[in-house]
């Protein structure tokens, strides 16, 4: 038979328990839920391999202001896209060219597509500020993500 005590002790423990999950960081609760929304698991993930914003001495020694266009290079096992950002629009290529579509995928969960075309090029007009990254999808079985890109 319980005591009193003993109830009093277990449910002190479960506050504090309480406590320390309503303590967890803000940035460990968002990197959990990064994690678990990658259930895109089976894409292929394209790495950035180039991004302009990354490069401070070749845009210092070809311009007097930072540059209005963001340029990109995803690189994965099969493919690359060369990205850039224009103002909130997005242009790109896919190569090797190939027909497919592109999904723009915000961390609020808003997806845009767009359609890419048989030379590899594709446009999104409207990206989300902030975060975003892309999902190249085909009729051939290419499945290929890239982390977040922020803005």
């Amino acid at each position: 038979m319980r005591s009193g005590r003993d109830d009093e002790d277990l449910l002190a423990a479960l506050r504090a328990a309480m406590r320390a999950r309503a303590e967890v960081p803000p940035e460990h609760v968002a990197a959990a839920k990064d994690m678990y929304a990658w259930h895109t698991i089976d894409a292929e993930l394209a790495q950035v391999t180039f991004d302009s914003s990354r490069e401070p001495d070749a845009v210092a020694a070809t311009r007097s202001e930072p540059a209005s266009i963001r340029a990109l290079t995803l690189t994965s096992a099969h493919l690359t896209m060369q990205v850039e950002v224009i103002g909130d629009s997005l242009i790109g290529q896919v190569i090797p060219p190939q027909e497919g579509m592109v999904e723009v995928q915000a961390r609020d969960g808003v997806t845009l597509t767009a359609p890419v075309d048989g030379t590899g090029c594709f446009c999104a007009t409207t990206i989300p500020r902030g975060s975003f990254r892309l999902r190249y999808r085909n009729q051939r079985d290419a499945d290929v993500v890239t982390g977040w890109i922020t803005l």
